[in-house]
């Protein structure tokens, strides 16, 4: 296979592409195989600069200046056709230190000390606080609720609960119920009783 170079432009060294193994037309055939169309363009730039096209023309047919086609030929001289595809990108990287997210997680694991902490239950305004508090790191709630996700925990809410409901009269209601007794109003103490022909009257109103 013939050796190709990018032409001087502009004033710039021409690239040579140095790797024999594809031709142009081996390449358009690598193009065709290839799902990622950012990586096609590429592969098919340098198609055209093995077939003998400027590197601008090249460029522009590939969507790119001149320069960039230029650093694409580089990474193709050393990595092949891996090297005209995206490299992953680092996501971004924890604000707390590993040994700082197996604190946090042991806080959560222990729960929080009610005359310590003033909570009964951790929620993510109080984790961010000592989180504060303790590493000097200030995050927001959302970011808060990734660490718990990260470290496998699911945030729990507790169903409201009206003020004026009275869960020891909910339970002697229980009992009594259980043991086949008239069921206790929690305030008086009295029985309920349903008053005398209420079932009755109700199937009156329902016979047409």
């Amino acid at each position: 296979m013939r050796m190709s170079s990018i032409r001087r432009e502009s004033g710039m060294a021409s690239v040579e592409i140095t790797r024999p193994d594809l031709d142009a037309s081996q390449l358009r055939a690598e193009a065709a195989r290839t799902a990622n169309a950012k990586q096609v363009r590429r592969i098919l730039a340098i198609a055209m600069i093995l077939d003998g096209h400027s590197r601008l023309v090249a460029a522009q047919a590939g969507g790119m200046d001149r320069q960039t086609l230029r650093d694409w030929v580089h990474r193709y001289n050393a990595e092949g056709l891996a090297g005209l595809a995206d490299r992953p990108r680092p996501g971004p990287t924890s604000r707390l230190t590993d040994t700082q997210m197996a604190e946090m997680a042991k806080w959560v694991e222990d729960g929080p000390d009610l005359a310590k902490d003033g909570v009964v239950r951790w929620r993510r305004a109080d984790l961010r606080d000592r989180i504060t508090n303790k590493f000097a790191v200030k995050l927001h709630e959302r970011s808060v609720g990734k660490l718990l996700h990260k470290l496998n925990f699911s945030s729990i809410t507790v169903r409201p609960l009206h003020p004026k409901t009275d869960l020891a009269a909910q339970e002697t209601f229980k009992k009594r119920a259980r043991i086949g007794g008239p069921p206790v109003a929690g305030e008086t103490g009295c029985a309920i009783l349903a008053p005398r022909g209420a079932a009755e009257k109700f199937l009156v109103d329902l016979t047409p």
